[in-house]
């Protein structure tokens, strides 16, 4: 028990340092690192546990099913908001999508969170077209059974994206997601465990085309014109690591939240 306790500390405190450490982009424009008056950064105000949310969090799609505590749900946010951060500013060329990725989920080792899978396939469609957001919602099916109500929440979340042609959402979403010819976006589903803890699955795509991207999730490519890899896992988080650099995380992305998650109804 005490080597466990020591080896969480250490854990905790490596945590902490690399927070603290680790660099972001510039703020935007007429904020200060440290946050403004009315943007404050996303506490469990506004989540609900009750209810099946989702949230565009940059280019990452987070959902959650109902029984999801608010502070896991903000913590998750969070975090992902800051692995994005990290990466944006590790590999500034929109077009390295592989150095984007290895930066996110190294960032995202260091919060805690144990990756299993971050390998990228090929996505393989018997016709000769394929629309995005359809490959997420046949790849979430493989990762979380096809009859989970996990799998529903991602659905349903997806489905409101498709319906909401304009929004804040979408501009948050495209900017972060998509140059040229290349596009990058992230799916997490977060859903309750056990005596009060949280289970994620995390899904993540690089998807790139011949010719210029309208359209990331909801656009009709051709196999011969676009490829779609994709990367799934179930993780497992760190609670003692996490707990103990909330505040840190908090403070460092409080510059950016106005900036970079917006609400989805679902």
């Amino acid at each position: 028990m005490v080597d466990s306790d020591m080896r969480q500390d250490s854990a905790a405190r490596r945590a902490l340092e690399f927070v603290r450490a680790v660099a972001l982009p510039d703020p935007p424009a007429g904020r200060k690192l440290h946050g403004v008056a009315g943007t404050p950064p996303v506490t469990q105000q506004g989540l609900d546990q009750g209810l099946s949310q989702a949230l565009v969090v940059g280019s990452t799609v987070v959902s959650f099913v109902a029984g999801v505590t608010e502070e896991a749900r903000a913590d998750i946010i969070n975090g992902s908001l800051l692995a994005q951060l990290a990466a944006k500013k590790k590999a500034p060329n929109p077009d390295d999508i592989q150095a984007w990725y290895e930066a996110y989920f190294d960032t995202l080792s260091h919060l805690g969170w144990v990756i299993q899978e971050k390998g990228f396939a090929e996505y393989k469609e018997k016709g000769e077209n394929f629309e995005a957001h359809e490959a997420v919602i046949k790849l979430a099916g493989v990762l979380l059974g096809p009859g989970a109500t996990a799998l529903a929440v991602v659905t349903a979340t997806l489905e409101a994206m498709k319906a909401a042609s304009t929004g804040p959402w979408l501009t948050v979403f495209k900017r972060e997601s998509q140059s040229a010819r290349a596009a990058r976006f992230q799916v997490t589903l977060v859903e309750p465990g056990a005596q009060n803890e949280f289970m994620v699955a995390l899904m993540a795509f690089d998807l790139r085309a011949k010719t210029a991207l309208t359209q990331v999730l909801f656009f009709r490519h051709r196999k011969s014109q676009a490829t779609l890899r994709h990367a799934s896992s179930r993780v497992t988080i760190n609670a003692a690591v996490l707990a103990s650099i909330r505040p840190v995380i908090a403070e460092k992305i409080a510059a950016y939240t106005a900036d970079y998650i917006r609400a989805l109804d679902i």
